[in-house]
Formats: structure tokens, C-alpha cells, sequence
């Protein structure tokens, strides 16, 4: 294989520093809030992930690329990221089963990236000062780079769901399944459907902001909410939503965002963590059966602890070992559950699948 010319790229943070490396990906600029994943393996999964739109990753991983790319290890149509920050990046691949090179499948996505810098710096960096807004580019310098880079918007107040969701709802499982469950569209990753499916469900998947009368005409078992990228705090929409959910005593699961708009609609507070936890090694304590879990991660908002702890209607079930973070709660009085983590992985372990197992039973318990 030929390897195409490396043309110099830069990536520039919003505190100054500066990083010269090489373009991978489509050649140009782009820039977003940038952070790192610490997963050793599913990078196409973890860039086609709609929860990360919005933002630049930055793979710790040293070498990435080496197993090319295959169409049916994607989270959603095309990759969400804003740009991509890796140190050694292969053009050539060894797995057999992948049908294109990492750079093929980038470059024809409109993927910008940045290769060949120190990516333990940059992570060590990113963990000291914070997730900040940053550019990739291989046309722009000095002045130019910096005016783009000033564009971007903060990710603290940004409403972002609404630009990944699907425009019409869709179908997905067996009419004639066991369970029919709607599915509010915040984000969602395909993976999260297909445990729905094959577990006899019927999925009705609606646009972000659909009410709840508009989902109740379908006349589903439960609903369940999904994750997605942004500021949960700026998101009535989809907070009202639950509120009337839960005023009928509809059984309710909620990943990763879907966590955090059930805490806000029951009065609880989110925040902007320092550089949230991205990765596939995180441990989490589940409270109810005191067991741990090594589970798959992506969030850079979290439900305040000391609101959750005072709460009368919701009580904490599972907590991140590394950091005492909220990672899982349940209402008191209402048949309504959800983690902050990824229970479905892909990527990541299978430790956490049992949840989607106790969603169908409390719709089972609720029918």
C-alpha cells in the first residue's frame, strides 16, 4: 500500500497550547469541546457515537486504525465526533472481516484529525485544567486558527440533542412482540436498540421533542430514554416529557442522558464535571446487591450526589468506585430506573446487561 503524504496539521486548546502533528481524515478544520476515551479497542463505535457530537476525542490508546473499519460496528449512520486526536494512526489494517482503512472510512465521513502528537500529554493536560474547546487544522495558523476556535460555543448551556435524533418516528422489532416500548430519541445508539429487540420488544423511536401524549397514542408497555450529547440542564423539553411519564405511573428506563433528564425531572441538579469519564474500564458498585461492575462510560454532565442523598422521592442504586459519583438511581414511588453508564457496551464489557433484563420485568410488574 502506498501511504498518502503527510500534510501538517495543528491542534490549538483554548488555554494557548499548541500541538503540531499531521492531518488524518478529510483535510480541513474543525474544532469542539475536547476529552478523552480511555478504551482500548472500538474506536469506530466510540466515534459514531451521537453522544460525543459536538466534541474532538482523543484516543489514549497509542495506535489506532490497526483493524480498519466494517459497516456493521457503528453506533449511528456516520461518525458524530468534531474532530479526532490520536498518536500513532495505521493505514493499513490486519483484520480480514474489515471492509476499509480507518483513514477511507474517515475521509469519507468528513472526519478532521489530527495524528502524530503526544496524546499522554495532551490527556494528562485535559485531566489538570479541563474539558476546554479546541480546533484541529491542516489550512489554518496563528490569528485565523485562534478566530475559529473562538466560534465555538461553550458545551455548558449547549442543546445539542436535537441535532442527532432522528426527524420522523420509526419502527424497529416484531409487531407482534411481547412488549412494545417507546423510545425517546435523545441521541440513542444502535446497540441500545438491538437489547430492546432481542428482548421481545416492539420499539416505536420518536424525535427528541416529542410529548408524551404523542408517544401515549401508540399505547406502549414502557418507555425508556436515551443518551445523547450536551447540557441536560437546558433540555425542559425532554425533562417535562418524564414528568408525564411519571404522572401516570408508566414504567421508565433511562441510559446515560436519559439519567440525568429523570434526575431533573424530579428536582434533582446536574453539573459539568471537570473532564467527565469516557472509557471501558470504569468500576461502578451497584448499592442493591453489593456487587461491582467494570462498565463502558461516556458523559461529561452528572446528577449532584449531595441533592440525590436529601431526595424524598429518589434514592441512589450504583456508584462510580474511582470517583463517588452518581452513576445510578431509582424513584421511591414510581416504576422509573436509570444508570449513568452503558449497560449495553459495545464497546465494552457485558458486566451491566441485566438492567434491560429488570426493565422488562418491571414492565412485566406494571402490565
Amino acid at each position: 500500500m502506498k501511504y498518502p503524504t503527510r500534510k501538517k496539521a495543528t491542534l490549538l486548546l483554548q488555554d494557548g497550547t499548541t500541538f503540531t502533528g499531521y492531518s488524518i481524515g478529510k483535510q480541513g478544520t474543525s474544532g469542539g469541546e475536547i476529552c478523552f476515551n480511555t478504551g482500548m479497542t472500538g474506536y469506530q463505535e466510540i466515534y459514531t457515537d451521537p453522544s460525543y457530537y459536538g466534541q474532538i476525542i482523543v484516543n489514549t490508546t497509542s495506535h489506532i486504525g490497526n483493524y480498519g473499519a466494517i459497516d456493521t460496528e457503528v453506533e449511528s449512520a456516520s461518525p458524530t465526533i468534531k474532530g479526532l486526536v490520536v498518536n500513532d494512526f495505521s493505514h493499513i489494517y490486519s483484520r480480514t472481516s474489515a471492509t476499509e482503512s480507518l483513514q477511507e472510512f474517515l475521509e469519507k465521513n468528513n472526519t478532521v484529525g489530527i495524528a502524530g502528537v503526544d496524546t499522554r500529554k495532551i490527556v494528562r493536560h485535559i485531566r489538570t485544567k479541563g474539558a476546554m474547546n479546541a480546533i484541529i487544522s491542516s489550512e489554518l495558523e496563528g490569528k485565523e486558527l485562534q478566530a475559529e476556535l473562538d466560534k465555538i460555543p461553550s458545551m455548558e448551556a449547549l442543546e445539542l440533542s436535537t441535532h442527532v435524533t432522528t426527524k420522523k418516528p420509526y419502527e424497529l422489532g416484531e409487531s407482534n412482540s411481547g412488549f412494545k416500548v417507546a423510545v425517546l430519541d435523545l441521541g440513542i445508539k444502535k446497540s441500545i436498540l438491538k437489547n430492546l429487540t432481542n428482548r421481545d420488544c416492539h420499539c416505536k423511536v420518536f424525535p427528541a421533542e416529542t410529548t408524551f401524549e404523542e408517544m401515549e397514542k401508540w399505547n406502549p408497555d414502557g418507555y425508556f430514554i436515551s443518551n445523547g450529547p450536551g447540557d441536560p440542564a437546558v433540555m425542559d423539553y425532554a425533562a417535562n416529557t418524564v414528568k408525564s411519564i411519571l404522572e401516570k405511573n408508566k414504567p421508565l428506563f433511562g441510559i446515560c442522558m436519559g439519567s440525568q433528564i429523570l434526575a431533573l425531572a424530579v428536582g434533582i441538579p446536574t453539573y459539568k464535571m471537570h473532564h467527565g469519564h469516557r472509557g471501558l474500564n470504569h468500576p461502578v458498585k451497584n448499592l442493591q446487591t453489593g456487587l461491582s461492575e467494570v462498565t463502558s462510560q461516556n458523559h461529561g454532565f452528572a446528577v449532584e450526589m449531595e441533592a440525590l442523598m436529601q431526595s424524598k422521592v429518589a434514592e441512589l442504586t450504583h456508584i462510580d468506585l474511582n470517583h463517588d459519583t452518581v452513576e445510578g438511581l431509582k424513584l421511591k414511588d414510581k416504576p422509573a430506573f436509570a444508570v449513568q453508564y452503558h449497560p449495553e457496551s459495545s464497546p465494552g464489557p457485558n458486566d451491566s446487561v441485566y438492567l434491560f433484563d429488570d426493565f422488562i420485568q418491571l414492565i412485566k410488574n406494571n402490565k
